[in-house]
């Protein structure tokens, strides 16, 4: 009787470890590449969390990846391949691992990661492939002429999300990276139309950037305002809204505290002064000035876009500009805003955002607040501030007095009370002396 008691326990023990085994055996269930414009990234879905070894050959060029304890269930034969880099993808099933090569047309450089499972994603291993060829960067700088009295106001716009972070979903799986895309490229198109602005993207395609790569964009381009969209998600699908943000206070300090510390922050421009040749005490003076400016127009910059959009979106989640520690948000030296355009969670707003029509009427609202900010705040040097020295406009043919007070923006009743005008009428040639909003 012992004996079949024994031999039951080893029975059971044995069927237990091999359940063990296949629980804990890995698999591979997706191989994706991901491409913006400084990197290709290479993404393995996995099931579980696993443990690997990379290196590179050449002669030719490959790069090897070797899983353990893990099986592949999907056809490599099948991935969509990025041309320009990789020929093909192989792999063979060892005794305790998966091999698999990329065959690559030309040397590269990697970084490797593994991600935890995030929203509909389970674990990833990641690795970004570089050119070794290729610039470092292929981000578009756009230069500001210093000594021109009619440079063109840069601004950033950075389209929340991308690539592998999708942000919130909707209810009809719509993707909150699909909709700050659109609605940036629309918002870039106006402010590209429009004389004296220039728009530059952090990104122009479904990647993901960095969120302090997207900061860097900005300052790398000079920019005079910073605006970054997104769509807001809750549990509750019933809450709905617009909203616009700007850095709490507590994030604008731990952010120059940062930049105190951090060696490669001391090369930065703060409000245009280099603070790395400057004496510690100084250079903090400096970073301090260029924060309570960069908060000060942030806040200006934002009540005007909040007034545009309260008066273009069936609701506003919140009765006025709110502050918050967005990352994205911390810079001391650029003015910025978090604009988040709806709620993607309830249904009605996400079929708003998904309309092509409502994502014209934000971007045109965005558009309208960061205008008029700019006609009452021109930075120096600029056309706006050209026009804010004459603030005087000649009728032309064509003209009304609410074109003509949109464009300076400041309501007709202003403009006809400073101009002593008895109605809407005007005549070819008229001078209008344009008061401030």
């Amino acid at each position: 009787m012992r004996k079949i008691i024994k031999l039951a326990i080893l029975i059971n023990s044995i069927l237990v470890c091999a359940f063990c085994q296949t629980v804990l055996a890995g698999s591979v269930d997706g191989i994706r590449f991901w491409q913006d414009p400084e990197k290709t990234r290479l993404v393995f879905d996995t099931s579980s969390e696993v443990d690997y070894k990379l290196f590179s050959l050449s002669n030719p060029e490959r790069l090897v990846i070797d899983i353990k304890s893990a099986k592949l269930t999907v056809d490599t034969a099948k991935v969509p391949l990025p041309p320009s880099l990789v020929n093909r993808i192989r792999s063979s099933q060892q005794d305790d691992k998966i091999r698999i090569v990329i065959d690559l047309k030309h040397a590269v450089d990697t970084k490797h990661f593994k991600l935890k499972p995030f929203q509909n994603f389970n674990h990833r291993l990641v690795v970004d492939i570089r050119d070794k060829s290729s610039a470092k960067t292929a981000t578009k700088i756009i230069k500001k002429d210093a000594d021109s009295n009619n440079r063109d106001i840069i601004i950033a716009i950075d389209a929340g999300h991308g690539g592998e972070d999708p942000g919130a979903s909707g209810p009809t799986k719509t993707r909150e990276k699909n909709i700050t895309l659109a609605v940036a490229k629309k918002l870039a198109e106006k402010i590209n139309a429009e004389k004296g602005m220039k728009a530059v993207l952090t990104r122009t395609a479904d990647y993901y950037v960095d969120h302090r790569k997207r900061t860097d964009i900005a300052r790398e381009n000079q920019a005079d305002l910073f605006i970054s969209l997104h769509a807001d998600a809750f549990t509750d699908r019933r809450v709905r809204g617009a909203g616009v943000y700007i850095i709490s206070t507590e994030g604008a300090s731990s952010e120059m505290g940062r930049w105190l510390a951090e060696s490669e922050n001391q090369s930065d421009l703060a409000g245009g002064v280099e603070i790395s040749n400057k004496e510690p005490m100084l250079a903090q003076v400096i970073l301090d000035l260029s924060t309570h400016y960069s908060v000060g127009a942030s806040i200006n910059a934002a009540n005007s876009v909040y007034k545009e959009l309260k008066n273009t979106v069936p609701k506003m989640h919140g009765k006025s500009v709110q502050r918050a520690g967005f990352l994205v948000l911390k810079m001391p030296d650029i003015p910025g805003m978090l604009v988040e355009m709806a709620f993607i969670s309830n249904p009605t707003e996400e079929k708003r955002l998904k309309s092509s029509k409502e994502q014209t009427k934000i971007a045109n609202a965005v558009f309208k607040g960061v205008k008029s900010y700019f006609l009452n705040h021109p930075p120096d040097n600029s056309y706006y501030a050209s026009l804010a020295k004459s603030r005087s406009y000649k009728v032309k043919k064509g003209d009304t007095l609410s074109d003509i007070a949109s464009t300076y923006g400041v309501s007709v009743k202003q403009l006809k009370t400073h101009n002593n005008l008895k109605s809407n009428g005007l005549r070819i040639g008229q001078t209008l002396i344009i008061p401030k909003a």
